[in-house]
């Protein structure tokens, strides 16, 4: 197998900036659509008749099928042609995205959230590894890098304010059709400005190593559910089955990919130390981060009763905390390194929602919510663009495409589990506070916690996503042993191969 996948000559591509365009309107859609619904969720909710524990699906049917089939969209993004497979993931994620947005019911769009991230596990790798066979030199690498760490950390947030203007000023449906224009245009955009890549040679898709991936992290995801499901519980046979059954499913895929002769994850790829710290780094984070989302949205719209764009726009302050920092990191790498950047971002982040975690129902939003957001947003486009830059630390360009979908993979998987579980742990911790305290405002709506309950709720699971954190802060800084040289020696070294004028398999 030969490798064409990169640009082999010292000469950029003179196209590479406005590629990475294309590439960041591809990326700021994935990424924004895992929260641009998060804001119009209570709305969406009432409208189809979801109840609270099933509440999390309309998230994680996203993220479970994106984060499970990531592996196999980046195998087949190096092989088919990751200009093509970027387009063809674009223009499924536009009709996707048109199928939730008219769903009638519940059942139906927790669908159309799954073929979204079906769709988004081809669009996702192709798009990040485009980034890291156009750009060679290291300072522009490092910059190219900055843009798509601020996407990852910013688009959750500009998902959160785009969903507060579209469902309060059209509708919650519109958070999802807001994705066709988006999609068009990148389409449009990509054709002359994208130079097709691919590797040579032909190879077998591991189908069945994506299948006991996605279902038994599904498996998981769903038990973790039925135990916030009233009559359930964690001691229920549903919910211990499923949790077991899913732990199988993923003991049996690690044994299969180690001994497929074409594994849908090359273990080598992960049990890199500085590769593997960054990939597990990325998994604690976003366990921590989505969580955040969801319960923050809650607190704005349920406990103090904001409107939806009035809740979009309280995470500005996150957005351009996001913008800031990682700008700056991306102009830091080069001189400081990952370590310290990466794990000072952590720790920041982690103090910040641990901060958070002590707001009441009665909480100002400029004394306990701001502070928290502003600590946790520079922390976080700290790590993003860290993380980003060294889990393709010294991988080889042949495993390039798989390489950048394991890191998508940590992400969503990790913000789906995360988002799992800290539903399930807040809806029990606010079913027992308001057993205990009696609530001494008026009369609420069947079916509706207290708002010192739901509070008391969110901040449990706020103080375990600061620990998620703080375990993200702790496996970076001792597994991540590089510092700028490493990098630089790194990002400097291109392969003695075919010009791509030469080499036929690089398309223009």
């Amino acid at each position: 197998m030969t490798n064409t996948a990169a640009p082999l000559d010292r000469d950029q591509d003179p196209r590479r900036w406005f590629a990475l365009v294309v590439i960041a309107i591809a990326s700021l859609m994935v990424v924004l659509d895992a929260s641009i619904v998060n804001i119009a969720l209570p709305k969406a909710q009432a409208a189809l008749h979801i109840s609270f524990a099933n509440r999390q699906w309309i998230v994680t049917a996203y993220t479970l099928t994106f984060g499970g089939l990531l592996l196999l969209g980046g195998r087949i993004a190096d092989y088919a042609g990751r200009k093509r497979v970027f387009i063809i993931g674009l223009i499924g994620f536009a009709l996707a995205s048109a199928l939730g947005g008219a769903a009638p019911d519940q059942g139906l769009l927790f669908a159309a959230r799954g073929l979204q991230g079906a769709f988004g596990a081809i669009l996702a790798p192709a798009a990040l590894s485009l980034i890291s066979v156009t750009f060679t030199d290291s300072k522009e690498r490092a910059r190219a890098f900055g843009v798509y760490g601020a996407i990852s950390g910013v688009g959750a947030a500009i998902g959160l304010i785009m969903g507060g203007v579209l469902t309060q000023y059209l509708s919650w449906r519109w958070c999802l059709f807001v994705n066709i224009p988006m999609a068009l245009i990148a389409v449009v955009l990509a054709i002359p400005n994208i130079r097709e890549s691919r590797l040579s040679g032909k190879t077998k898709y591991d189908v069945p190593g994506a299948l006991l991936s996605t279902i038994g992290f599904v498996a998981i995801v769903y038990g973790i559910n039925e135990a916030a499901t009233p009559g359930h519980g964690w001691s229920s046979p549903v919910t211990i089955w499923c949790l077991v059954v899913g732990v199988l499913l993923l003991v049996a895929f690690v044994a299969y990919e180690a001994r497929a002769k074409n594994p849908l994850l090359p273990l080598g790829v992960i049990l890199d130390r500085v590769r593997g710290g960054s990939l597990l780094s990325q998994f604690f984070t976003a366990s921590g981060l989505f969580g955040m989302f969801l319960f923050l949205t809650y607190y704005f719209q349920s406990v103090h009763g904001y409107s939806p764009i009035r809740a979009g726009f309280a995470f500005l302050p996150f957005s351009i905390g996001i913008i800031v920092s990682a700008t700056a990191a991306s102009n830091l790498l080069p001189k400081v390194g990952p370590r310290l950047l990466g794990v000072v971002g952590s720790v920041m982040a982690a103090g910040g929602l641990f901060y958070l975690s002590f707001i009441t129902a009665t909480s100002s939003y400029v004394g306990a919510v701001l502070p928290a957001m502003i600590i946790m947003s520079l922390g976080l486009g700290l790590a993003f663009v860290t993380i980003a830059s060294t889990s393709l630390f010294n991988v080889r360009h042949d495993e390039s495409g798989v390489a950048s979908a394991v890191l998508n993979t940590s992400q969503q998987i990790g913000g789906s589990l995360g988002t799992a579980i800290f539903n399930t742990i807040a809806i029990s911790a606010t079913a027992a506070y308001a057993a205990s305290h009696v609530w001494h405002g008026g009369a609420l709506p069947p079916g509706v916690s207290p708002p010192d309950a739901a509070t008391h709720g969110f901040t449990v699971a706020f103080k375990l996503g600061a620990g998620c954190l703080g375990v993200a802060a702790l496996i970076f800084g001792f597994f991540v042993n590089v510092d700028r040289h490493h990098l630089a020696q790194h990002d400097d070294v291109t392969e003695p191969e075919l010009a791509p004028h030469e080499n036929p398999a690089i398309q223009e």
